[in-house]
């Protein structure tokens, strides 16, 4: 079984990662006990993606993957999109950056939204590939739920009548996050 770097040290992501690619040798940057941030500075989740796997590819020479995530939010000019996580500043809380998404949609009657998760992978001969996966939901007016992080609380699906927050483990099976892992799970035992 391979091993592959998940360029990452959000312990939240790692238990996701993990539990999705359960048939996968996943190891994360805190096993390095690597510190190095990569500036997100890319226009697009694709470009964040690629330069975070990029680094971490080329100065450890093993399969790596990066994903960027984000929440969009079409009324508001696809905001947060990739200023997700510094959408209230560059140290902005979950909690902070949720209320300055609040306050925006104030009025607002489309309250439309989507979580997106682009995914880079960076093979052992250097060959990149990406893998999406979206939801689709609806950005509610108050916080419900305990579990989750980030806009969890406030990402509702009509499908199942809950937010992200308040599916539990339920939430790996079909975040977005999940769904783009699945397809790099797919990609990764292709040739098994």
């Amino acid at each position: 079984m391979m091993k592959l770097l998940f360029a990452s040290r959000n312990l939240n992501k790692l238990k996701e990662v993990s539990a999705i690619l359960e048939n996968q040798t996943v190891i994360s940057l805190r096993e390095f006990n690597d510190e190095d941030e990569v500036i997100e500075d890319g226009n697009t989740f694709h470009e964040n993606a690629y330069k975070k796997a990029k680094h971490f590819y080329d100065k450890y020479k093993v399969p790596t993957f990066a994903d960027d995530s984000g929440l969009v939010v079409p009324v508001l000019n696809d905001e947060p999109g990739i200023m997700s996580a510094r959408y209230a500043g560059e140290d902005a809380t979950d909690a902070e950056n949720n209320q300055k998404l609040l306050k925006k949609l104030i009025g607002s009657n489309n309250r439309d939204a989507y979580f997106i998760t682009v995914i880079c992978y960076i093979d052992k001969e250097g060959n990149t590939s990406y893998f999406e996966g979206r939801v689709d939901g609806i950005i509610l007016t108050e916080l419900k739920g305990a579990d989750g992080f980030g806009y969890d609380p406030l990402f509702y699906l009509p499908e199942y009548g809950k937010t992200y927050a308040e599916l539990g483990n339920e939430k790996n099976k079909i975040s977005h996050r999940y769904l783009a892992l699945e397809k790099l799970n797919k990609f990764l035992n292709k040739d098994d």
